[in-house]
């Protein structure tokens, strides 16, 4: 049994979907950009429940508008149903390193998202991907100012103003009452 990195270390990079075919191949939904990026990120770790294993991915493709693989140890229709559901998860080293400024999104997934006049917002829950630019969404949290959630948009320098990754904490030029 392979060692599974801490939870810290891990990154959730997608999930199987259902079987496809009977030779044990899977569809799988890609959280990367582009969606094919996911089979870069070796090994991955596959979470089913509070089970959890190392698999190697053997053979992939593009299959219509999704994605389809073939895993280790996965031989019929049978065990690619048992696998339905499963989170895929690659160790956070996997990833390349990104240029000063760049972020991803899940570094910024529970920052604590503060005004420039050191008002507390909450923390961000989540990000969005809109036409424009990627929005923020940010949720409150003990101490915020309000139990508002609030769309903040990714527009570095002119809405968000720092970011410190180390210190969980995101500095916003935003009105509160927007």
């Amino acid at each position: 049994m392979a060692n599974i990195p801490p939870s810290d270390q891990l990154l959730s990079i997608g999930r199987i979907q259902s079987a496809y075919g009977i030779k044990g191949w899977v569809w799988v939904y890609s959280n990367t950009d582009p969606t094919d990026n996911v089979f870069a990120y070796a090994p991955w770790y596959l979470q089913l429940g509070d089970s959890w294993r190392q698999i190697d991915v053997l053979d992939w493709r593009v299959q219509g508008k999704g994605l389809v693989c073939r895993l280790d140890g996965c031989t019929d229709r049978n065990a690619a149903e048992a696998l339905h559901g499963a989170v895929i998860w690659t160790a956070k080293t996997n990833l390349p390193d990104l240029p000063e400024g760049d972020y991803y999104w899940s570094d910024l997934v529970d920052c604590h998202v503060w005004t420039i006049d050191n008002q507390y917002l909450g923390l961000v829950d989540s990000l969005m991907e809109t036409g424009a630019n990627d929005v923020l969404v940010v949720k409150p949290a003990t101490g915020s100012l309000d139990r508002q959630e609030r769309l903040i948009p990714w527009i570095p320098e002119q809405v968000v103003t720092s970011v410190d990754i180390v210190g969980r904490r995101i500095t916003v030029d935003w009105d509160i009452d927007f």
